[in-house]
């Protein structure tokens, strides 16, 4: 219920920042002290959250799960799916 209340019992204390999870606090700990635990087999490629490495990992297998519902284009990334939607969203206005 941390979210609900506010409550941010977990303080960094490099930057002062302050969380309502102990492993967002971990992740932050890890930005200052440059921790980069999760690694690619492949190829090398290192990072400080889990989620980070998932998403790499679609580089080497090729894993396309965002697709447009209006032209089917196909991406491995959320972010790259929401650029591609409001570029389409701007050509139709010209």
């Amino acid at each position: 219920m941390r979210i609900h209340s506010g409550e941010k019992p977990y303080k960094c204390e490099e930057c002062g920042y302050e969380f309502n999870k102990s492993s967002t606090l971990n992740t932050d700990t890890r930005i200052h002290t440059g921790e980069r635990p999760y690694k690619c087999e492949e190829c090398g490629y290192a990072c400080n959250r889990s989620s980070d490495l998932k998403t790499h990992m679609r580089v080497h297998s090729g894993e396309r799960p965002y697709k447009c519902e209006e032209c089917g284009y196909e991406c491995s990334h959320c972010g790259t799916l929401k650029k591609h939607m409001r570029l389409q969203t701007e050509e139709r206005l010209y």
